[in-house]
């Protein structure tokens, strides 16, 4: 009762509700805020404040911008969506803020497209070097079956791509990444209604901000031959890994192409069939299967891992406790 009561309290305030209207529609930082609004930012974080402490809203923090979005799971995000659905969508007020919202995303698609632009020919260049990302997606899908799964997590999500594919099959879907310049860009791929369940956020894939075995789905596309660490990537995805949870690994076999080194920042040269196994086997993970898809230079592998069911028989209830 008295969490009801808090919940009501700090969303019965028409500025308030004018703000979970927004933060419903898409990630949105304080500026932004503001700037629709037409309020101050401290009259605009004190509103954030009793909407975050409510629970009615989620804070993600990146450098020195913090966005701001609706819940997605538990009893407080199906509140928040039951109040967004008795705002009326022809209200003047909410459809005028959605129009400046929508005014903001186009300025930060087209931010993304000058930085996508720029940085395009490193991109399409290794894109030529190995198979069509077409059949990598779909050699993915195969892999994934029909088998349920509620949550995912994107490691290294970079413009959003694997949010976009894999997002329709779970309930939520995250995405992690270190750079902001990528995820504007996947903000921007994500904005459509459809990726409604889909959030990403700036983190670190040797630190993940969230708690042991918060995911059934995790995966990890294109990423690793980027780690100085990968037996520590695999390590800590696995920690949030699910009993019966299941690790996607998507990355180049391995080779013998130096100039990725110096050219585009590669530190590994693809990886064998021993390593991941190797990693995830020290991690506690099963391997269950593996696809090689050949390009015309480079061999691009899938591995499929997975979290043992019987995981939480196995160890000391002291240790089954971890959270950020």
């Amino acid at each position: 009762m008295d969490q009801l009561i808090t919940i009501l309290r700090a969303a019965g305030e028409s500025n308030r509700l004018r703000i979970l209207a927004l933060c419903a529609a898409g990630d949105i930082t304080v500026s932004e805020l503001t700037k629709i609004l037409g309020q101050s930012q401290p009259g605009v974080s004190r509103h954030l404040k009793l909407l975050c402490d409510a629970g009615l809203l989620e804070r993600h923090q990146e450098g020195s911008w913090a966005y701001f979005h609706l819940p997605t799971t538990g009893e407080i995000a199906k509140v928040a969506r039951f109040l967004m659905d008795q705002i009326r969508k022809d209200d003047p007020l909410v459809q005028r803020d959605r129009r400046l919202f929508n005014d903001i995303k186009q300025d930060r698609a087209a931010r993304a497209d000058t930085y996508f632009r720029e940085n395009a020919a490193r991109w399409d260049h290794i894109r030529t070097l190995h198979v069509d990302e077409a059949v990598v997606e779909t050699a993915l899908s195969e892999m994934l079956g029909q088998e349920p799964a509620e949550s995912l997590l994107d490691i290294g999500t970079g413009t959003g791509r694997m949010l976009q594919v894999l997002g329709g099959r779970v309930r939520e879907a995250i995405g992690i990444d270190q750079s902001r310049d990528m995820l504007s860009v996947a903000r921007s791929n994500l904005a459509d209604a459809q990726y409604q369940n889909c959030s990403v956020r700036q983190a670190d894939m040797y630190e993940l901000p969230f708690a042991d075995r918060s995911f059934d789905l995790v995966i990890l596309h294109m990423v690793l031959h980027f780690a100085e660490r990968p037996q520590d990537v695999v390590r800590e995805a696995a920690r949030v890994l699910q009993p019966g949870g299941r690790f996607f690994v998507v990355d180049f076999a391995r080779h013998e192409m130096e100039a990725l080194r110096d050219e585009h920042a590669h530190l590994r040269l693809g990886f064998r069939n021993s390593d991941i196994h190797q990693w995830a086997a020290r991690a506690g993970l099963d391997g269950l299967a593996n696809r090689d898809l050949p390009g015309e230079q480079l061999t691009v592998s899938i591995w499929e891992l997975a979290q043992p069911a019987d995981i939480l028989a196995l160890e000391p209830a002291s240790t089954r406790q971890r959270s950020f």
